[in-house]
């Protein structure tokens, strides 16, 4: 499977489908639930590609914040930084930010 790219424009498109955590000889199912702009200040840098995309999973297993290996049918493989930021009724919600040079 070929590397991602991890653009906010290649996360939107795959918005609502699922990516796979391999933990413990399992594959843990994590929902791609929203994709968040950020638009740079006056004072920021220009030529940033800035984001945060939110995924949900199962309030069964709760992941710490660490790098993940993750994968997607179309997007391929890649590492990612997950931090659980919230726990919903039904899921535990988990942030990942972008920020790098286009």
């Amino acid at each position: 499977m070929e590397n991602a790219t991890l653009t906010e424009a290649n996360f939107t498109k795959h918005l609502h489908t699922n990516f796979y955590i391999p933990i413990n000889g399992q594959r843990l199912e994590l929902e791609l639930a929203e994709v968040k702009s950020y638009l740079s200040g006056p004072e920021e840098q220009r030529g940033l590609e800035r984001f945060s995309i939110f995924f949900e999973g199962p309030t069964a297993l709760v992941l710490p914040q660490q790098i993940y290996s993750m994968d997607h049918e179309q997007m391929g493989a890649f590492q990612i930084f997950l931090v659980p930021v919230a726990k919903l009724e039904k899921s535990i919600r988990y942030e990942a930010v972008f920020n790098y040079y286009k």
